[in-house]
């Protein structure tokens, strides 16, 4: 079999095509996130801590010139941020999980017909008994 007839095989099953289309859906779902978090929660915290955009705390570790270039700072605004937003991912997905093993009920196994002689063997049991 040749290199591109096994890729077209791998490509062509569904797993691969089921995860490309989570892995479209996730990138959206995190632009979502991110403007939930950047434009929706932050702002009221910014506003409670002193009215400062809060992705914008820094901690300079060298300042830059006149231009602004050559600054070297630890954002952890922009950080704290970013753990807000993983956070709501990570709620999101728990609760997906969730709803989606409510809605797939565990089946039992139900139990294998008996073979074929000993239903006949419990039918000829049965009807020896009821004559004595």
């Amino acid at each position: 079999m040749g290199m591109m007839s096994e890729f077209k095989a791998f490509a062509m099953r569904g797993n691969v095509i089921d995860l490309a289309v989570g892995v479209v859906i996730g990138a959206a779902f995190g632009k979502i996130v991110s403007s939930l978090v950047d434009q929706i929660i932050m702002p009221p915290i910014g506003l409670m801590i002193g009215g400062v955009d809060f992705s914008a705390y820094k901690w300079v570790l060298k300042a830059g010139g006149p231009d602004g270039k050559g600054e070297v700072a630890l954002q952890f605004g922009a950080f704290f941020n970013t753990i807000i937003q993983f956070a709501i991912v990570a709620l999101a997905i728990f609760l997906v999980v969730k709803l989606m093993n409510r809605l797939i009920k565990k089946e039992e196994a139900a139990p294998a017909a008996p073979p074929a002689d000993v239903v006949l063997l419990t039918e000829i049991r049965d009807i020896l008994k009821n004559r004595a």
